[in-house]
């Protein structure tokens, strides 16, 4: 009898099952029901065309959805006109981020020196260069900043204001322009040159020299020290350890560039710097005058008819001139036959073959401040 009752049903329906399987039957079934919502609806993808959400739809087994359904909230029913509407506001906003971007990797226009002139960069070079008279200066530049950097450009406006120098606050990209990428700190200065000074200025006392008795004199010679980071290190130990002179050769040997000033933390600055054409002949004069010149090497193997002999057996008697050679060859040998004695540093263990020295600024350090020690222990 159920059977009898189910074919009436499906005769009155139209359906047979021959022509429809049991999932057909059961499509046309529910659907004289009250409708409900599939067991998942898709997301709304924006951007996605009717025809791609249908297609989406169908791949999961779902019919393509032609007509809003009841189950599907407002938003939905008119998802295409809002995506729509958003995709054009996101293409709009787009426009103006990629806008902007260009704007900010535009290069910034450069600006034009004074014929003559170079850049130093860094707050120690510039600030020391502004409290000194050694310099012409023309234009002082500031990063724009705030913050903890505030009081720093307010000092270096009023020195500026002082000797008369116009100021300019710009970008940083500016700032990176002007000094090619170096580290500025936020400052740059267009400045004159330094030049080194001639051996017969070097002959002059300072006002410091005067109350010292001769034997506690001691000069720095650099022979062919090309790498500006080694000089300006030098410079700046020599300083800082009590050297009266530093004298390079001029052959072969690095200017007194704003990189060698940034190096020294600024001592170049405020510490003069002699050079010679003729290294040889100055030595051979300071032997006549009683100076011992003692000359520096790293293996004591490779050193003949010269005696050698550690820093710390050195004792200072006399005026001296310490000789220090170049990066990768040391003294030359016809320096070295000029020289007393030779000193070497003796390393702390057992070294392993390529790393048997020291860079030369950490060398000259170390051998300066073993000599110059003695001169404190004397009193001066």
């Amino acid at each position: 009898m159920e059977q009898a009752l189910r074919s009436g049903v499906r005769r009155a329906a139209g359906l047979s099952r021959s022509n429809c399987g049991p999932w057909c039957w059961g499509a046309r079934y529910r659907s004289t029901r009250e409708p409900r919502p599939p067991p998942f609806a898709p997301p709304a993808i924006p951007g996605d065309s009717g025809a791609a959400a249908g297609s989406w739809a169908s791949h999961r087994g779902l019919a393509p959805q032609s007509r809003p359904r009841p189950w599907q909230k407002p938003h939905e029913r008119g998802a295409r006109p809002a995506t729509a509407g958003a995709g054009e506001l996101w293409a709009s906003r787009d426009g103006g981020f990629s806008g902007a971007r260009k704007r900010l990797d535009r290069k910034p226009a450069p600006i034009e020196r004074t014929k003559g002139s170079e850049i130093l960069f860094g707050i120690a070079p510039c600030s020391l260069a502004l409290s000194q008279s050694r310099r012409d200066l023309f234009r002082l530049f500031l990063k724009r900043s705030s913050g903890s950097r505030r009081l720093v450009m307010s000092e270096f406006v009023l020195q500026a204001t002082a000797r008369g120098v116009p100021v300019h606050h710009v970008e940083r990209r500016e700032l990176d322009a002007l000094c090619r990428g170096q580290v500025h700190q936020g400052v740059c200065l267009e400045a004159t040159p330094l030049r080194f000074k001639s051996l017969e200025e070097a002959e002059k006392p300072d006002l410091g020299d005067e109350g010292r008795p001769n034997q506690q004199l001691i000069w720095l010679v650099l022979e062919q020290i090309q790498d500006p980071m080694n000089l300006g290190a030098l410079l700046r130990s020599a300083y800082f350890l009590g050297v009266d002179r530093v004298v390079t050769s001029q052959r072969n040997s690095c200017p007194l560039t704003p990189t060698v000033s940034k190096a020294s933390s600024g001592a170049m600055e405020v510490f003069d710097v002699y050079s010679t054409d003729d290294l040889r002949s100055f030595l051979k004069a300071k032997t006549a005058e009683g100076w011992e010149i003692v000359g520096t090497v790293g293996k004591p193997e490779d050193v003949e008819d010269v005696p050698v002999i550690s820093c710390l057996e050195f004792r200072w008697n006399k005026p001296v001139v310490i000789v220090i050679g170049s990066e990768g060859d040391g003294l030359s040998l016809e320096t070295q036959l000029l020289c007393h004695r030779m000193l070497a540093i003796p390393p702390g263990r057992a070294l392993h073959p390529g790393i048997e020295s020291l860079n030369v600024s950490v060398a000259t350090g170390i051998l300066l401040h073993s000599i110059c020690s003695q001169k404190l222990r004397h009193g001066d």
